[in-house]
């Protein structure tokens, strides 16, 4: 579970089976929204890490074929998270 608070509520993600995700705010609130679009940004680009990892230890294991589809996901986090980073510098300006 990945929690993110700030003035104005908070979030809390659950990973798992199923995905869970609880917020309380005021609709209005940009710094809510500046905090969780900097929050997943960051989230995400964790996930990608650990998916590089465990795509160079099945590469040494010879699972080459799975090793690039992951590759390829993580490539694909890449540009979504490059989307969120611009979204996230739009709301700022």
């Amino acid at each position: 579970m990945h929690i993110v608070s700030d003035e104005n509520g908070t979030h809390t993600h659950v990973h798992g089976g199923e995905y869970h995700h609880d917020h309380s705010h005021d609709h209005g609130a940009h710094a809510e929204t500046d905090a969780l679009i900097g929050y997943m940004v960051s989230h995400n680009a964790h996930h990608a890490q650990e998916l590089k990892e465990i795509a160079h230890t099945l590469r040494h294991e010879g699972r080459r074929e799975i090793a690039d589809r992951i590759e390829s996901a993580v490539e694909d986090f890449a540009r979504g998270n490059g989307k969120l980073s611009e979204a996230l510098a739009m709301i700022k300006e």
